[in-house]
C-alpha cells in the first residue's frame, strides 16, 4: 500500500445507460442501467470505480451515492482499501471507492493492479458467457438463434414451463455451452424435477435455483448438474454456509464490496474446494475492468455487461465476440 500526500478530492456521479431492449430475470426487467461512479482526485491524477446499486440486497442508486458521498472527509485525509473493510460493509458503496483507490494508486505509481495484487503473469483474454433474458420459449429459441455462433449461453429462467425454455435454446444452438440461472425462482420441488433432464440437454450449472433462505433445503441433496450461489454469496463471512450446499460461487464485486475482497474470497473458495464464476450486473467496461483480474482462471465467466448495452464507455473493453481482453490503462488499472 503506498500512500500520498496531496489532498484528495472525491467526486460521486449518478449515471444511466440505455440497455439493447429489455433485460428481464424472474424478478423483474428493466431498459436501462443506473450506475454510480466514485471518482478520486490526488492532484490532478483521477482513480475510478463503478457500481451498480441492486433493490435485492436493499440498495438504491440514491442510497448508494449518499453511503460513498459521505466518506469525502476521509478521503480528502487519505483513507486506504484496509480502513473501507472496517467502516463499510459489503456492497456497491465500497466496491466503487475500493476500486477507485486501486485505479488512483496505479496511476500514481505505474504499477499496474495486477502486479500490485502479486499475480503470476498479466490478466489474460477470457471467454464470456452471453446472457439470454427470459421470456416465451419461441422468443429465447430466436435469440439463441442470433447467439449461437458463442460458446457459453446462460440462460434466465423462472420456474413454469422452464423446460420448454431450454430445449428451445438447445434446439436452436445445438453447439453452445449452457448455464442456467433461476435468480431464486424455484422450488425443491422444481430443481428435484428439472436437474436430471437440464443434465440430459447439457447444461453445466444451475445458479442459485432456490431463495436465498431456504439454502439449508440443499443439504444432502444431490443434483446431476453443479449448482451455483449467486444472491447467496457476497463477502467472506458468507462462505461457511454454502458447504454441503453448492459446488460453485460466483464472486460479483458489487457483492463483495470490491477488487480487494473478491480476491480474497476467490482464493477461500478454492481452497473450500468450491469452483469460481465471475459475474456481473448489467453495467458498463469500467465495472468489468477489475472483475476481469478475479475472472483470470475462473470454471465461468459472466462478464457480459457491455454486450447488453446499447452503448458502452470510450474507451471501454475490448470484446471480439465472446473473447474480452483485459483494460488497458486509460480505463482502469
Amino acid at each position: 500500500m503506498v500512500s500520498f500526500q496531496a489532498k484528495r478530492t472525491l467526486t460521486v456521479r449518478r449515471e444511466l445507460f440505455p440497455i439493447r431492449g429489455t433485460f428481464r430475470i424472474s424478478r423483474g426487467s428493466k431498459t436501462e442501467a443506473a450506475v454510480v461512479v466514485a471518482e478520486i482526485d490526488d492532484g490532478g491524477t483521477v482513480g475510478r470505480g463503478e457500481c451498480v446499486p441492486y433493490a435485492r440486497y436493499g440498495e438504491t442508486v440514491e442510497g448508494v451515492a449518499a453511503a460513498i458521498e459521505e466518506w469525502a472527509p476521509a478521503i480528502a485525509k487519505g483513507m486506504e482499501r484496509d480502513d473501507l473493510h472496517s467502516v463499510l460493509p459489503p456492497g456497491a458503496a465500497r466496491n466503487a471507492l475500493d476500486c477507485a483507490l486501486w485505479d488512483l494508486e496505479a496511476k500514481l505509481t505505474g504499477v499496474p493492479v495486477w502486479q500490485s495484487l502479486n499475480l503470476a503473469c498479466p490478466p489474460g483474454p477470457v471467454t464470456t458467457a452471453y446472457t439470454l433474458s427470459v421470456d416465451t420459449p419461441e422468443r429465447m429459441a430466436e435469440a439463441a438463434r442470433e447467439s449461437a455462433h458463442r460458446p457459453l449461453l446462460k440462460l434466465k429462467l423462472t420456474g413454469e414451463g422452464d423446460l420448454d425454455r431450454v430445449r428451445a435454446v438447445r434446439g436452436n444452438a445445438p453447439a453452445s455451452r449452457l448455464i442456467v440461472d433461476a435468480n431464486e425462482g424455484w422450488t425443491l420441488d422444481q430443481l428435484r424435477h428439472f436437474g436430471p433432464l437440464l443434465a440430459e440437454l447439457g447444461v453445466e450449472m444451475i445458479e442459485q435455483p432456490l431463495p436465498a433462505g431456504a439454502d439449508d433445503d440443499l443439504l444432502g441433496f444431490r443434483c446431476p448438474v453443479p449448482l451455483g450461489a449467486d444472491e447467496s454469496v457476497h463477502g467472506l463471512e458468507s462462505l461457511d454456509a454454502l458447504r454441503g450446499k453448492y459446488q460453485v460461487a460466483n464472486i460479483k464485486l458489487d457483492k463483495t464490496g470490491g477488487l480487494t475482497e473478491a480476491m480474497a474470497l476467490k482464493a477461500a473458495c478454492e481452497a473450500a474446494g468450491l469452483d469460481v464464476m465471475v459475474g456481473c450486473m448489467v453495467a458498463t467496461s469500467l465495472s468489468m475492468a477489475p472483475a476481469l483480474l478475479v475472472a483470470q482462471g475462473a470454471r465461468f465467466v459472466d462478464l457480459d455487461g457491455p454486450l447488453l448495452l446499447a452503448r458502452d464507455r470510450e474507451p471501454g473493453l475490448r470484446y471480439e465476440g465472446a473473447t474480452v481482453h483485459p483494460a488497458g490503462p486509460e480505463l482502469w488499472g
